[in-house]
């Protein structure tokens, strides 16, 4: 092999040879064998793990992308979303999940829903459950998984196309929390229709396509998933959908009126979905933020994410208000459609304010 000068700092990466040893990076002396900038004093596991698993010629490959596409594309581009970065790997996921952590999370929640499910049925637990309040399973939670289960699909494809492992895994881990939540609504309501008289788990899937409550949440569903631009997906899923629709459902709705109606099980469910998305929302949060924070392409990016969120922020507002009669269905309301209509507000404001983006007219009042 032929031997290189190189006099290139730290992070620059040689231009003239692709040789071994000829370009110096961080690291490049390092008996551990770091080849990246750490966030902390030192690399975490999560950091060895993904970072730069995902090759980039900016970085390292000198000699551009070995493989492309039949029509020439490259194997990752920076123009496969309009948001613009000086340095797409400065993100790091809050979370730090990675492959293992991940497969361990899900493990464990799985393993607790159905043992809570198991108990619940060993005491006759959905037996209790009040009979008006079944039909709001049947109907109403039944449809709800599919759009958990759109939102899976959507990110799942979104993921693709992130120009980083790091922002592709935390995008593929969010796909995967959404997917197993609309599988776990689906156990859960064959479940405990094998102990409930006549509970019919179909009928979901009826009301998702029909019925009138739910059309504007398919609507928005569908625009999510027709979307091109991976982190238009991305920034559709957590800075709108979820603060306006999917929170509002879950937390203002099954959350609080559940155990009125005798069903203490139906919380411990819905309740790992929340837990979900307080990562994935910290995950977005801190990536839409270094966009925003952007010292060359903040102001672009400012003025695309309101973009989105205009658009999105409109469907889901309509969205939202259109499910307000399930709140009037329990035989025994204690949840109020108006307060937590007003918290999902004040919670989609929250987030806008911490990404630095305009809320549209809709959500500003």
């Amino acid at each position: 092999m032929s031997q290189a000068t190189n006099n290139t700092t730290p992070d620059t990466p040689s231009t003239a040879t692709g040789a071994a040893g000829s370009a110096r990076f961080a690291g490049w002396d390092s008996r551990k064998y770091n080849y990246f900038t750490p966030k902390g004093r030192k690399a975490t596991h999560y950091e060895d793990m993904t970072l730069d698993v995902q090759p980039d010629p900016k970085r390292y490959l000198l000699q551009d992308w070995i493989m492309s596409f039949g029509n020439g594309d490259t194997t990752y581009t920076e123009s496969w979303t309009a948001a613009r970065s000086s340095d797409w790997h400065v993100y790091r996921s809050v979370d730090e999940e990675w492959e293992r952590t991940h497969y361990q999370r899900q493990s464990t929640i799985v393993g607790m829903i159905s043992q809570a499910i198991e108990n619940a049925r060993r005491s006759g637990a959905a037996q209790r459950y009040d009979k008006t309040w079944v039909k709001v399973l049947e109907k109403h939670l039944g449809a709800y998984k599919h759009a958990e289960f759109g939102l899976g699909t959507s990110l799942m494809h979104a993921q693709r196309y992130g120009y980083t492992q790091m922002i592709n895994s935390t995008i593929l881990t969010n796909s995967s929390y959404k997917l197993r939540f609309a599988q776990d609504i689906t156990l859960y309501l064959g479940d405990i229709g094998l102990d409930i008289e006549g509970f019919d788990a179909e009928i979901g899937k009826t009301q998702w396509l029909e019925d009138p409550i739910w059309q504007p949440t398919r609507q928005l569903i569908e625009a999510i998933g027709g979307a091109t631009d991976y982190l238009e997906k991305y920034f559709a899923v957590n800075m709108v959908f979820e603060p306006l629709v999917g929170e509002l459902f879950r937390s203002g709705f099954f959350m609080q009126a559940a155990a009125a109606q005798n069903d203490f099980l139906t919380p411990t469910v819905v309740s790992s979905a929340e837990g979900d998305y307080q990562r994935n929302l910290a995950n977005s949060v801190e990536l839409f933020h270094m966009l925003t924070a952007d010292a060359t392409h903040g102001a672009h990016n400012k003025a695309l994410f309101a973009g989105w969120m205009a658009r999105y922020g409109d469907m889901a507002v309509s969205a939202a208000k259109n499910l307000q009669p399930i709140w009037s269905l329990p035989r025994t309301k204690v949840a109020q459609f108006e307060a937590a209509y007003a918290a999902a507000v004040e919670r989609v404001k929250a987030i806008s304010q911490q990404i630095g983006v305009a809320l549209p007219a809709s959500l500003a009042a």
